[in-house]
């Protein structure tokens, strides 16, 4: 059978094993262990739905070596814990069983880690200091030697408890890269100084592992080739480490960053393009004999085997994507693009680690959930189900219980669905979360979901169709401030926006700097308007996650002008009239005035039918506005819910 992307899904030789395509899943942390730091049934299930997926090998993450010096995160996988080899080895063959390769990260934060009890000074290549607080302290060669054995110990287990592939991390800033940056180790003795020295430490740590698990096992090391520090080494550098290891390892995986100040590199934002890191791959594989991968934000089948056709790549490495859609590689091998979730790296499955401490994705409702909806089963009562609304929680809540076997229609009342997300039409860095509805679309075809269009769900329609549930997911719509001239031919709503881009003009003021207004105004200032930001708070964009926020404002910062702590108070032929907080009058002149202050939940329409059905539930913005993510999820569970 001809196959799309052949290339990608050929074999690829890795030391003595073949992987079956050439797609691996990247190292993911799942926070959800035990105290002590075991692997749960929710980690381990959260690991074998890439295997399901297809991906070729699934890398667990992160084994930390040497538990008192090298945690990074309050819990991570421990190898000395007391049940750590039955947990591993439940992982490594829940992997397995899929056909996929289970790999484990072996990782020590040195600088990074954790201060504890018993050593309240994190160890790192050299001393540190911050404004005269010791921050780090230089590792003791005796400890150097009990990390060493320490990664030994650490792969013993792994292979012990099943794992058939294990990846060193000497990337992201953490301890192997701290050793041989310039930036961080300015020790004088063996293991700094030239580029030999100070990899010393990486060299003796591969050393150890490959004679704890032998000649044929495959080892991958994970390397930054650009540190982005002042002082660190440069790619030149990066390439010459990676001779001294080729011989010694069987995949190199190349990634960037450093741990600070560099997080939009080491997972590029989409105000980056995909594959901005393969260039690296690229150079290096021109330099080494052994397969090469590249990581960074890849997302496309297409470009994928290309890069793998062109010789940039062995292997592709994606975690972010494989969370938005871990079925990705399969539905790739079977030729099926347009059923794949496309990431749009918002960045929610990053930012959910620094608020609630989950892993959840924007898109997928299941990740965080995997292990929970593997109980899930398919109807044994069939519903018939009605979902008024056609936006992402109404589509979801509609895909999920034809997909258990329900009779489901939905109806919206306009001729498009998507419902808040037709207003990212255009916005080039949001095009993949814009796709989303497409892809639903085509999957509630795909499970026989009847969708009727230019239908409003009313009490009248229930009471004629009379569903056994009923799914109100009506939506949001935008405030409209009171403000003399609102109403003028100027003013457009930012959900309106891409409707009428043909009446923009060339100085655009946006009222409103949360999310929406924020992103309009980066957009419309990469399209080349001169365009000035309004808000009424100290702050801007407070709505954003607190990993997408800092790039965001970043954007901001140098595209447009933003002025906070100011009102809006009237729009007239110039533009539009501010106030400052002493009550203080300018004119800031604008041909276009975008009104994006915010969205109110549309109660009034969901009051009307929450009587109309024995069962009634309510999801997405009408219950309260928020983002995809809460719309989303919401409705995969609605689905879930029905008896």
């Amino acid at each position: 059978m001809k196959r799309k992307y052949p290339i990608l899904f050929s074999p690829l030789k890795v030391g003595h094993l073949t992987l079956k395509n050439r797609i691996i899943s990247a190292p993911m942390t799942f926070p959800i262990l035990t105290s002590d730091g075991c692997l749960t049934p929710e980690a381990i299930a959260f690991y074998e739905l890439r295997a399901k997926g297809g991906a070729a090998v699934v890398t667990v993450s992160e084994l930390i070596v040497h538990s008192s010096t090298g945690k990074y995160y309050p819990v991570q996988v421990l190898m000395d814990a007391s049940n750590a080899k039955d947990s591993l080895a439940t992982a490594a063959h829940a992997v397995k069983r899929h056909g996929a390769i289970p790999s484990m990260e072996l990782s020590h934060g040195g600088k990074y880690s954790l201060k504890n009890a018993e050593n309240p000074i994190s160890f790192g290549p050299s001393d540190e200091f911050v404004d005269g607080t010791q921050v780090a302290r230089e590792m003791p060669k005796k400890m150097i030697v009990e990390i060493i054995e320490a990664y030994g110990k650490a792969s013993s287990l792994c292979k012990e408890a099943g794992f058939e592939m294990l990846l060193i991390h000497a990337g992201h800033g953490w301890l192997l890269q701290q050793f041989l940056s310039p930036a961080t180790n300015k020790r004088r003795d063996e293991y700094g100084g030239n580029l030999e020295n100070r990899a010393r430490l990486a060299l003796e740590v591969i050393d150890k592992i490959r004679s704890v698990v032998g000649p044929d096992f495959p080892l991958e090391l994970r390397m930054s080739a650009e540190e982005y520090l002042d002082d660190g080494y440069s790619f030149d550098e990066a390439i010459q480490f990676a001779k001294l290891v080729e011989s010694k390892i069987d995949l190199l995986q190349v990634s960037t960053g450093a741990h600070e100040g560099s997080f939009d590199k080491t997972h590029p934002s989409a105000f980056m393009e995909r594959g901005v890191n393969v260039h690296y791959a690229e150079e290096m594989k021109r330099n080494v004999s052994i397969p090469v991968s590249t990581i960074g934000a890849l997302n496309e089948p297409e470009m994928m085997e290309d890069i793998i056709v062109s010789g940039k790549a062995d292997a592709v490495v994606m975690a972010r994507a494989l969370l938005a859609d871990p079925y990705l590689p399969k539905k790739a091998f079977a030729g099926k693009d347009q059923e794949i979730v496309r990431c749009y790296r918002c960045y929610t499955c990053m930012a959910e680690r620094m608020t609630t401490g989950l892993r959840i994705c924007a898109l997928n409702p299941v990740i965080g959930s995997e292990y929970e909806a593997s109980f899930v089963h398919p109807t044994v009562r069939p519903k018939n189900v009605l979902i008024a609304g056609g936006g992402p929680g109404g589509m979801q809540a509609a895909i999920t219980a034809a997909e258990r076997g329900h009779n489901t229609i939905l109806c919206e009342k306009t001729d498009e669905l998507g419902g808040a997300l037709k207003a990212v039409r255009r916005i080039s860095f949001k095009k993949d979360l814009f796709q989303f509805i497409a892809t639903k679309t085509i999957l509630m075809k795909k499970t026989g979901v009847d969708v009727r269009m230019n239908t409003e769900v009313t009490p009248e329609l229930v009471e004629d169709m009379k569903p056994d549930v009923l799914i109100i997911a009506v939506g949001a719509e935008p405030i409209i401030p009171p403000l003399p001239g609102i109403d003028s031919p100027k003013v457009i709503i930012a959900n309106d926006l891409p409707d009428k881009y043909d009446m923009l003009g060339a100085k655009v003021a946006v009222l409103g700097g949360g999310l929406v207004g924020c992103e309009t105004a980066v957009h419309l200032a990469q399209e080349g308007k001169d365009v000035t930001l309004i808000e009424m708070l100290h702050e801007l964009c407070p709505d954003a996650n607190p990993r997408y926020r800092p790039l965001l404002l970043d954007q901001l910062e140098r595209l447009v002008t933003c002025k906070t702590e100011t009102r809006g108070i009237r729009i007239t032929e110039e533009g539009l009239v501010c106030s400052d907080q002493d009550g203080n009058e300018s004119v800031l002149e604008a041909d276009t005035v975008i009104c994006a202050v915010g969205q109110k939940p549309l109660r009034t329409v969901a009051e009307k039918l929450r009587i109309c059905a024995p069962e009634v539930i309510e999801i997405g913005d009408c219950v309260k506005s928020g983002h995809v993510t809460d719309a989303v999820f919401r409705g995969y569970w609605a689905g879930i819910d029905i008896d």
